[in-house]
């Protein structure tokens, strides 16, 4: 299964798709589509790649993951103890529905006390509904922005994390585009 694995993954890292059941069948050797059609079924059992919405195939944990090592304080000193809890995949760790996800890169520093600066990365979801308190992507006066959405008196509004910018409300136009899920910052 490994080998399999590792070939999908080298084509993908390399082309930035992933190949259709015809380079399939010639990156594995295969002489037919229905061994193909068995192996990929194998593979998405095992949680390495899956179908979209329509039926395409799309990484899952193709490039295996990063060993999840333990924890560790950050209030008094403990003693350290290395453990292999688990090996985890940043990629279906930040995005579980990848359809549905995207990244964008934080501009202003309207969030900073939420925790969000300039520079940093978000994975943004879009769902069906929105909760207020969530910190949302929305359009709102055919303008973007990030912020907590809130709701007064059955009007949503969208409120900023840093006390030198007012709340927005909406005048012609407002919607949620998606959910602010993760925030990636490298240092």
């Amino acid at each position: 299964m490994k080998e399999y694995q590792e070939r999908i993954a080298a084509f993908y890292g390399k082309r930035k798709r992933m190949p259709s059941f015809g380079e399939l069948m010639r990156l594995w050797g295969y002489k037919t589509k229905s061994a193909v059609h068995y192996r990929v079924r194998k593979l998405i059992e095992a949680g390495v790649i899956q179908k979209d919405g329509t039926g395409r195939l799309v990484p899952r944990a193709l490039q295996g993951g990063t060993k999840l090592l333990g924890l560790v304080e950050a209030g008094f000193p403990s003693p350290a103890e290395e453990e292999l809890l688990d090996v985890i995949s940043f990629d279906e760790y930040l995005t579980p529905n990848k359809e549905s996800s995207y990244i964008l890169k934080v501009k202003g520093d309207s969030m900073i006390d939420a925790g969000i600066h300039p520079g940093d990365m978000v994975v943004v979801e879009r769902r069906a509904s929105y909760k207020p308190g969530q910190i949302v992507v929305a359009s709102i006066d055919n303008e973007y922005t990030m912020k907590y959405l809130r709701k007064k008196n059955g009007a949503y509004y969208l409120e900023p994390a840093n006390a030198k910018y007012k709340p927005i409300y909406p005048g012609e136009s407002f919607r949620v585009e998606a959910v602010v899920i993760a925030v990636v910052r490298k240092y």
